[in-house]
């Protein structure tokens, strides 16, 4: 067995964690579909509260996976890493 450094393991854990929720899985996967998108749209795509999806937003920044760029009074979302993109398609591939 080679050596590995646990913790490239544990960082890519942690992004696994976050992305094992099913809200922030559909909101990367709709985010990876649309480009980009504001709280309001999502708010009527899962059809949930604002503020639970502030929430899950706030994870997803926190882990890397997505950014938010303000315009104006909206903040749009998107995803910055390339690699969430590549695993959310392999992921859902049928």
């Amino acid at each position: 067995m080679d050596n590995y450094n646990i913790d490239d393991f544990n960082e890519k854990a942690e992004v696994l964690k976050v992305l094992a929720h099913p809200v922030r899985l559909c909101i990367v996967r709709g985010l990876i579909e649309k480009g980009q998108c504001n709280v309001s749209h999502m708010q009527n795509c899962l059809s949930m509260p604002q503020s639970t999806i502030s929430q899950h937003l706030q994870k997803l920044r926190t882990a890397g996976i997505i950014k938010g760029e303000r315009n104006g009074l909206e903040i749009n979302y998107s995803i910055c890493d390339e690699r969430i993109c590549r695993l959310i398609k392999t992921l859902f591939q049928e």
